[in-house]
Formats: C-alpha cells, sequence, structure tokens
C-alpha cells in the first residue's frame, strides 16, 4: 500500500518576495540581507528632507537628549558612552563633526569679513604706519606675514617654489581689505579640517597627561580611544557653545557662555578622570598651554590655505 501525494497546496511553500537591492529572500518588512525596506514608494518631501538631515544629526529623541546632556552636564556623555549606554545618544564623532560643520556655517552667513579687517585696520592706527612696516617686513627672511597682510616668502632661489611665489603675488595685489576678507573667508571654509587636526593632538595631550599606573584610579580612562571620545565631546561642547554666543550677541550672557565654559571643562575632566581638583586644575593648565602652541599653528596652517587654495 503505497502512501497518497500530499495536497499541492500543502507542499509548497509561498515564495518570499526578493529584495530589489540584493535579491535575496525578504518576507519581512526589510531585508534580512541587506536592511532595504521591502516596501518601495516614492517619499514625500518632508520625509525626504528628514532622511537627508537624518544621515548626519538623529531626528528624533536623541539629538535632544544628547544637547541637553552635553550642554547641561559636564563629562555625562563620555561616562554613558564608557559604560555601554551609546544607542540611547548621537555618537562622538558624528556630533563632533555636525556641530563643528554648523558652528563655521553659521560664522560664514553671519559673520562680517569686511567689518573685521577693517577693525583690525582701527587698531593698527595710521596707513601710513602699517606701510612703512610692511616694507621694513620685506627685508625679514623666511615666510611672514606683514602688518599690510602681504605674504613674503625669502628662503631663496628655487624653481620648485615659483608656482607658490606666483599666487603669493597674486593674494599681494589684492588690497588690505581684500586680503584680510580672503584669509578670513579661507579660514571659516578650512576651519572643520583644523578642528579634526586638533582632536587627534587634544587626546594625546591627554594621554599624556594622565599617563601612570591604574592602581589608585583603576576606572580612569587610559586608553588613547577614549580620550579621542572625551575630546570629541569637550570640543563638540565648544562648537554648540560659540554658537550660541554668535546668535545671541547680548554681552551678559556672552561673559556668563564664557565663565561656564571653563567651568565646565574643568568639571568634565573631574567628572571623567577622576582625581583631586589640585592635580585637574595642574594638568588642565599644562595641556591648555601645549594645545595653544598647537592651536597657533594650526591657524596658520588655516591662513597659509585660505591664500593658497583661496
Amino acid at each position: 500500500m503505497t502512501d497518497a501525494p500530499a495536497p499541492a497546496s500543502a507542499s509548497r511553500q509561498p515564495i518570499a518576495p526578493a529584495c530589489r537591492n540584493c535579491g535575496a529572500a525578504a518576507p519581512g518588512a526589510y531585508c534580512p540581507n541587506c536592511g532595504q525596506e521591502t516596501s518601495l514608494a516614492l517619499p514625500r518631501v518632508r520625509e525626504l528632507l528628514r532622511e537627508a538631515a537624518g544621515r548626519y544629526v538623529a531626528l528624533d529623541g536623541r539629538m535632544w537628549r544628547t544637547l541637553i546632556g552635553l550642554f547641561f552636564r559636564p563629562g555625562f556623555l563620555s561616562n554613558e558612552y564608557f559604560a555601554g549606554r551609546r544607542r540611547r545618544y548621537i555618537r562622538p564623532a558624528r556630533l563632533f563633526l555636525v556641530l563643528s560643520i554648523a558652528l563655521f556655517a553659521l560664522l560664514r552667513f553671519i559673520g562680517d569679513p569686511a567689518a573685521l579687517v577693517r577693525g583690525d585696520e582701527a587698531i593698527h592706527g595710521d596707513p601710513e604706519v602699517i606701510a612703512r612696516e610692511a616694507e621694513e617686513a620685506k627685508s625679514e627672511k623666511g615666510f611672514s606675514i606683514g602688518p599690510d597682510l602681504g605674504l613674503r616668502l625669502n628662503v631663496g632661489a628655487g624653481s620648485w617654489l615659483d608656482p607658490l611665489r606666483r599666487r603669493i603675488d597674486q593674494f599681494n595685489q589684492l588690497s588690505r581689505t581684500g586680503r584680510g576678507e580672503q584669509i578670513i573667508v579661507g579660514m571659516l571654509r578650512y576651519g572643520p579640517y583644523a578642528a579634526f587636526v586638533l582632536l587627534p593632538l587634544f587626546a594625546l595631550l591627554l594621554k599624556l597627561a594622565y599617563i601612570g599606573r591604574a592602581r589608585r584610579y583603576p576606572a580612569r580612562p587610559r586608553r588613547y580611544a577614549a580620550h579621542l571620545v572625551f575630546g570629541a565631546h569637550n570640543h563638540a561642547f565648544v562648537f554648540l557653545l560659540g554658537a550660541l554666543i554668535v546668535l545671541v550677541p547680548i554681552p551678559l550672557l556672552q561673559s556668563a557662555l564664557t565663565v561656564w565654559a571653563i567651568v565646565y571643562l574643568l568639571w568634565s575632566m573631574k567628572s571623567v578622570y577622576g582625581g583631586r581638583w589640585s592635580g585637574v586644575l595642574a594638568r588642565a593648565v599644562a595641556i591648555l598651554f601645549a594645545y595653544s602652541v598647537f592651536f597657533v599653528f594650526v591657524v596658520g596652517g588655516l591662513a597659509i590655505a585660505a591664500v593658497m587654495l583661496g
């Protein structure tokens, strides 16, 4: 006696639709292989803008939760990240990137380079004095920027420097106001790149400042990556604070924000790294001094990039 064949409806399983992106079987709302949604439709304008912005900023509760924690709770986001609670906040690298771009974009759209140059002229005084000092600066060896914002390159002969000299000559043909505007606009344009250079240097300074055995403070961050996370959060705070100072031109409030920045940065070091306040202050002063030296070189590099690439 042979078994009866199973009905066709019972032997055949329904075929799952294929993902249009990778071709894998995708029975659910999302492809298990690549993650693309299976129900495809053209997005509305609001959905399209939300998706575009959400690629850089989490347009949900994470954004406000992150910004509030960043501004009002020194060291909180870094401690949360080290404790493994990361999904609920914007990641440090993305936060650093978005706020740095936002600050420099804000400075470019709101700032007035011509007014800054005019203010610099008022500080330096008589244009004849500026011209006389600029003539004296021409005899200096090496690379220098004169009081008239003209560039000087006296490093001897060399054909490989001819393109650089031609670019400097073109720049020096501009008026002092034109030179100043080009330098300021270029520095704001390349400012986010400079911030990316300063961040690993700041993390290196933290690494050197907190070098030593972990016996006394075993929970203190010691790996370079941890210092990068802390540095990204603190730089993001500075960018956010700078944006607020630009947007709210009230002297009393700007002074209060400046004081809060000093308190915040010290408090964040105490919260994340621990130790006595005397040690925190000593390390902060040492880091500030070394960081200021790096900052001066980076600003100089920004000025040169503004002239060469502007």
